[in-house]
């Protein structure tokens, strides 16, 4: 009795990705690593499992509820990571030879139980860049840059950075006389669903999480009406502030980080004030950044991160800053392709080198070679079997050229490059010219 055939399926929340979608995908992330390298970013890598204690506490109540947490057959208490700066913290903590500043980008997997919805995925991808061991805006000010360089570097135009700081939430609690550091961060998080929740639930969840009365929710809603150019923002900020003087070093951040983008020639307008960007985790502790695709904003945030000064110390118990940005590449990817800006591709090969018959075998794969060595992508058709079948292969995979080395070109010392889009051929005496011919229209294209 043949055993029963198991439904080939996958879990819900998580993904596959088919080489059409896996290599425009991968060229994004080639694309980011870039900018992260060109900012002088070294790449990391950490485990994709930590001990719960390492995560625990650090988020808060909402996102710890998200963790994949289990024992393993060790009897270990372990969790599968919700994103990578705590990973980053630890790090810094046990390795006490870094140097100082210490720039790190990494890109891999996060693990989160929620709810699949659109664009938001169980197991997802994330791209982040950190600096750990400087204080002041202007380590904040680099990660906008380096979010504003991605998305110029990836082609997307309409976009906007939205930023913050968590030091005007630290001046609103006091200013509604809260010093219950428990129930000022449920403020900061209930103010962080603002945009996704809408005002009415807001303000229901600052009285029911928050425990603020409605004299206090009024105060809230005041600070968070306060609107205009970034110039109006920071003068109504110092005046609603004027007597709170825990909300001072947030506003002279904002101001540098201001004056820092027009410096710097971001255009006017990319970068907004934005007080309802509070970033829901606890452990933020100064700037705050979340990126908008102007074409989907339902979809939510792209690119976001922050100051967190405090979460280092929990592991060393010494005082060290720290800021960072990350991408959601999955969330991005999605919300590309959606607009129309992710170009499908079924392979990466640039050339397929026919083999016409056994006795022209040799000099195709020497081709191969050879066209490989040159920094062509070829593929050899390993299949054989009638030309015009192989031809056919190279047609469904997309494959811009055919090498074509028969026994006239194998007599001759000459080959044959079919274009496959327009049908052309043309005949070659030399390896390297077919190598020229295949690149230059890679360039075109690219350019």
């Amino acid at each position: 009795m043949a055993p029963a055939l198991i439904e080939p399926r996958v879990l819900r929340g998580f993904r596959d990705y088919l080489p059409e979608e896996m290599i425009p995908r991968q060229r994004m992330i080639n694309t980011i690593t870039a900018v992260f390298e060109r900012h002088g970013f070294a790449p990391l890598g950490t485990p994709a499992l930590e001990y719960s204690e390492v995560l625990l506490g650090k988020y808060g109540a909402d996102a710890e509820k998200l963790l994949f947490r289990f024992t393993d057959n060790g009897g270990r208490d372990v969790s599968l990571r919700y994103d990578l700066t705590l990973s980053l913290a630890r790090v810094a903590a046990q390795y006490g030879n870094l140097p100082v500043p210490f720039k790190r980008y990494q890109i891999a997997p996060v693990w989160r139980a929620e709810r699949p919805g659109h664009g938001r995925f169980r197991e997802f991808y994330q791209c982040d860049v950190d600096i750990v061991g400087a204080a002041g805006p202007l380590a904040e000010y680099e990660c906008i840059q380096v979010d504003y360089d991605v998305m110029t570097a990836l082609g997307i135009e309409k976009f906007s950075i939205h930023v913050s700081n968590r030091k005007l939430l630290e001046g609103l609690s006091s200013k509604l006389g809260v010093a219950d550091g428990a129930q000022s961060r449920a403020i900061a998080r209930t103010i962080d669903k603002l945009p996704s929740q809408g005002e009415e639930a807001v303000r229901t969840l600052l009285s029911s999480d928050a425990g603020l009365n409605s004299k206090q929710i009024g105060t809230v809603f005041e600070y968070l009406s306060l609107k205009g150019s970034n110039e109006a923002i920071l003068a109504q900020l110092r005046q609603f502030f004027a007597n709170t003087p825990e909300a001072h070093s947030g506003i002279e951040s904002l101001e540098t980080i201001i004056r820092c983008t027009g410096a710097a020639g971001i255009p006017e307008g990319t970068v907004e004030l934005d007080l309802s960007i509070a970033r829901g985790l606890d452990y933020y502790t100064g700037t705050v950044y979340e990126t908008f695709l102007l074409d989907l904003p339902a979809l939510g945030s792209v690119m976001s991160g922050g100051r967190y000064d405090g979460l280092v110390s929990i592991f060393s118990g010494q005082d060290v800053p720290a800021v960072g940005i990350s991408v959601g590449i999955d969330r991005l990817f999605s919300g590309l392709k959606e607009t129309g800006r992710i170009p499908q591709a079924a392979t990466v090969s640039q050339v397929l080198v026919t083999v016409f018959s056994e006795s022209t075998t040799p000099q195709s794969l020497q081709a191969a070679t050879r066209l490989r060595s040159l920094g062509v992508a070829a593929e050899v058709a390993v299949e054989g079997g009638a030309l015009r079948r192989q031809l056919k292969y190279a047609n469904k995979q997309h494959i811009p050229f055919a090498l074509i080395i028969g026994p006239d070109e194998a007599e001759n010392g000459t080959m044959t490059l079919r274009d496959m889009e327009s049908g052309e051929q043309r005949s070659f005496a030399t390896i390297e010219a077919v190598a020229a011919r295949v690149l230059d229209q890679r360039d075109d294209h690219r350019s």
